[in-house]
């Protein structure tokens, strides 16, 4: 009895102590050797790449005037050439018409009376022509400026009368000397010449509305009215034709322009506007 009194004073003993440590150790949950730290939600922006915006913003606008009208002048080549050449008297009056911005209407009339001493023969050829077709223009002005770097096309027609004054007979065993010229007085009348002629000029304005220019013309005959027995040696307004189909000729120019009326177009450019790269 006594032995199991003290066993029981022994589990009792042990049972308070238990209790206590118990009531010490404060209560351990599972997940505390575990440690969550969550972190808080940021919303990400992702970078976009910068738009180009094309924006129709006129850096440059600018209101043009063209002049269009009638331009009529004169060669002083052939007005002054009779002042040295006693062969030779002329005058020549030119003009054009814009018609558009590139293209003009050219025409020319004129007058000559020219002699030809040639080895064998001394003739003179005296009428009037006239040439139309039309210039283009391919210089590029500045805002005011009206000057011209042109290419044309003519048809020429001439009306003239030529005179024989002397002529050699041809004489292939000249063993007497030459035969002497025998003087004529043979006329002839309402002969005819046409021709084709591409014309290279150029004309610049030297004070307001007073143009100076030089041309240049290659020449094509395609008919030519001969007399009988004697050939033209001189056309009015082709040249001379014993060199063959061909001519040349030129002319140095004063003229006048006369506006008739005027057209406005604008010029604009358009610049496209482009927002700058952000680096990444």
């Amino acid at each position: 009895m006594k032995h199991t009194l003290t066993f029981i004073s022994s589990i009792s003993l042990l049972f308070s102590v238990f209790l206590g440590y118990a009531q010490d150790v404060p209560e351990i949950s599972k997940n505390m050797d575990t440690i969550v730290t969550k972190k808080p939600k940021t919303e990400t922006v992702k970078a976009t790449k910068p738009q180009i915006q094309e924006t129709q913003a006129p850096i440059d606008s600018v209101v043009k005037t063209d002049r269009y009208g009638l331009r009529v002048g004169v060669d002083l080549y052939k007005l002054t050439r009779g002042i040295y050449d006693k062969n030779y008297k002329g005058v020549e009056f030119v003009g054009d018409w814009r018609l558009t911005k590139k293209y003009y209407l050219a025409a020319e009339l004129g007058y000559e009376d020219k002699t030809t001493e040639d080895d064998r023969l001394t003739s003179s050829a005296t009428g009037t022509y006239i040439k139309a077709g039309f210039d283009y223009n391919f210089y590029q002005n500045w805002l005011d400026m009206e000057n011209l770097i042109t290419i044309g096309l003519r048809g020429g027609f001439s009306s003239f009368n030529q005179e024989l004054y002397s002529y050699k007979i041809y004489n292939p065993n000249p063993y007497w000397g030459e035969l002497p010229a025998i003087s004529t007085n043979e006329k002839y009348s309402g002969l005819t010449a046409t021709w084709i002629e591409v014309a290279l000029g150029l004309k610049a304005q030297v004070v307001k509305n007073v143009f100076v220019g030089f041309g240049v013309q290659l020449k094509l005959l395609t008919t030519n009215k001969e007399p009988n027995n004697f050939e033209n040696l001189y056309i009015p307004g082709f040249n001379r034709t014993y060199d063959g189909s061909f001519g040349i000729g030129f002319n140095y120019t004063v003229s006048y322009f006369i506006p008739i009326y005027k057209k406005k177009t604008m010029a604009s450019e358009v610049a496209k506007k482009v927002e700058p790269k952000k680096k990444k």
